[in-house]
């Protein structure tokens, strides 16, 4: 479960001047292995300066084209985004694990409406729906509202406008721009009055079936907020966070002592020790165990196990539903030992 494929880059495609999308070449053997839904995101692993890296970036391209691509944008101090951006070049392989994430957009034969409320890179997984539903919903509309500090770093907006244009009954962008202002767009950011203004003035004719949002983790929280508080239901709410707040300060509820962990993860079992305020995924790596993950925030959901014995506690919570929980899966990277004993297993989540 958590191998790697060793992919080749086929082209490197510089989207603005700090973003690059990087097309994978997928052999025939293995195009069903890393066959995926529009939202979900891959792996990279890397070793950058002699230490492993591993980074979740959303793939940008439509499910059924014959390459993947996905879209890294380089932020400050970004070990992983700074090597893509400077180092990677046309014909180099990396490291991939197959698709994974929970964030994702079915295509639907019937006639839906959709609006996604996206921000900086929080497009990447929104282009993927945007292709899907333009090329395979033929009477569907999408609405997308894209938050960005100004054009020049606004990733794929070429390719929004033309695909705008292409389907000007289909798709409807609102530019909202931070530090510019831009002939026919927004100034601002994305926030509750410019929520109200797209549902209830620009789109109120609209009944939207799902409502998508990614990027930081503030502009979701208010986005989801001001959809509740025009009766959306939750259950039609979609999101995926690229960043979160900082939990370091989150102590475990001061649990002390020790848990003896068994492990299977690969169709292998293992026995570990460990302290009950280490996090599970922690622990597990620790002791050189390969486990799947990725993000190690809790925000990408690499990391889920289920928990088959004992009994553990997430102080964060971002990701699963009270039912998945009910059901005994976790966040290794957001779980710890209650219990003295605990079994989870990776390969049942």
């Amino acid at each position: 479960m958590s191998q790697f494929t060793s992919l080749t880059i086929k082209a490197i495609i510089k989207e603005t001047p700090s973003a690059v999308s990087l097309v994978f070449e997928i052999p025939p053997e293995k195009q069903d292995r890393f066959s995926f839904v529009a939202g979900q995101f891959l792996t990279l692993k890397a070793f950058i300066n002699g230490e492993e890296v591993r980074r979740a970036y959303s793939i940008s391209s439509h499910p059924n084209q014959e390459n993947i691509q996905i879209s890294i944008k380089k932020i400050a101090n970004g070990k992983f985004s700074t090597y893509v951006n400077e180092t990677l070049q046309v014909g180099d392989q990396i490291e991939v694990m197959v698709p994974e994430g929970k964030f994702k957009l079915h295509p639907n034969k019937s006639k839906q409406n959709y609006i996604a409320f996206a921000a900086g890179s929080g497009i990447t997984p929104i282009m993927s729906m945007i292709k899907t539903v333009l090329l395979e919903e033929k009477e569907s509309k999408f609405v997308l509202v894209y938050g960005n500090k100004n054009s020049e770093e606004t990733m794929f907006s070429e390719e929004l406008i033309t695909l705008q244009k292409q389907n000007p009954s289909r798709l409807f962008i609102e530019f909202i721009y931070s530090r510019e202002n831009i002939e026919n767009s927004t100034f601002g950011r994305i926030e509750k009055s410019i929520v109200n203004l797209v549902l209830k003035n620009k789109y109120k004719d609209i009944v939207f079936n799902d409502f998508f949002l990614c990027g930081p983790e503030g502009m979701i929280n208010t986005v989801k907020d001001v959809l509740l508080e025009n009766g959306i239901s939750e259950k039609i709410i979609h999101f995926e966070l690229f960043t979160t707040s900082n939990t370091s300060e989150i102590i475990t509820n001061n649990q002390k002592g020790t848990s003896s962990v068994f492990i299977t993860v690969d169709d292998e079992e293992f026995e570990i020790q460990t302290n009950k305020n280490v996090n599970l995924l922690d622990a597990v790596l620790n002791n050189d165990i390969d486990a799947p993950y990725s993000c190690k925030g809790g925000v990408c959901c690499s990391c889920i196990c289920r928990v088959t014995e004992g009994e553990v506690h997430m102080p964060i919570n971002n990701l699963l539903t009270d039912s998945e929980i009910a059901e005994g899966l976790v966040l290794a990277c957001q779980a710890y030992a209650k219990s003295n004993l605990i079994k989870i297993d990776f390969d049942d989540a």
